[in-house]
């Protein structure tokens, strides 16, 4: 152990390094690290994790090791921000803490709208998160959504019209159909989107003349459902893991207000 005898007690170290971290030469320290003498030690207090205020919900975790964890996004509340209310901010009870020197507060590395459902990706450490984060940049994340549409739609079909002035594409294949009085007709879609512009999905098919239902800001005012939510639901996520290099999907069910149009 070397110059860290004079500091730590074998005990204390590993506590010190479970809950802070210890930098030598500028480098995360673990307990095997071997001290010389004449290195530069700096123990930085990691005191978010106790001043953090935490959310009392309850999420579903789908998966989860010490480096990432996928959870099932409720409806009706956002993924970050400045409010309270955030899955964010009820990760630290629902998932169990890191391991890993450079652990950190587990955080969100993509987003999902206030009212979509489905998986939702976390990062448990500095490194994954980082990461995970050029995954997604460099587009090596696959993304599967599910999502209910108003009104006839061509069987499949790809949409590549701009979002907000930048190339946007997604891909659509119509899995089933069934006739609404209200609506006419109502089809379940699945839907590849090819890039991740904001609203993609709501603003494309609202272009198509096929809103989501539920949709209150792109949808038409005479067919929006209101009190029911978004008919829009994340259904899976495949990448790499960024640690193991394992090929990765995960699946999450679709919601019972789905099930209940679509048997």
């Amino acid at each position: 152990m070397g110059i860290f005898e004079e500091v730590f007690t074998k005990s204390a170290l590993k506590k010190a390094l479970k809950k802070n971290r210890i930098l030598v030469n500028g480098k995360i320290a673990t307990s095997a690290t071997f001290i010389l003498g004449g290195e530069i030690i700096e123990l930085i207090l990691n005191e978010e994790i106790h001043s953090f205020k935490k959310l009392n919900l309850s999420l579903k975790v789908l998966f989860e090791d010490d480096y990432l964890a996928l959870i099932s996004k409720p409806p009706g509340i956002l993924v970050s921000g400045s409010s309270f209310k955030t899955v964010a901010n009820a990760l630290t009870q629902n998932l169990k803490e890191s391991n890993l020197p450079d652990a950190t507060l587990p955080k969100p590395v993509h987003r999902l709208d206030f009212s979509t459902t489905g998986v939702l990706l976390i990062g448990k450490t500095n490194d994954s998160i980082r990461l995970l984060n050029k995954l997604f940049e460099n587009q090596e994340v696959q993304k599967i959504y599910y999502a209910i549409t108003i009104g006839e739609m061509e069987s499949k079909g790809e949409i590549t019209s701009d979002v907000d002035g930048k190339q946007a594409k997604t891909f659509y294949k119509v899995l089933n159909s069934v006739y609404s009085e209200r609506f006419n007709l109502l089809n379940l879609v699945e839907l590849i989107p090819q890039t991740g512009r904001r609203h993609q999905l709501r603003k494309h098919l609202s272009e198509m003349g096929n809103p989501i239902l539920g949709d209150q800001n792109y949808g038409k005012e005479d067919l929006i459902l209101k009190g029911k939510g978004l008919y829009l639901h994340a259904y899976s996520l495949e990448f790499i893991h960024p640690i193991t290099n394992e090929k990765f999907q995960m699946k999450c069910e679709l919601p019972e207000r789905f099930r209940k149009i679509f048997n």
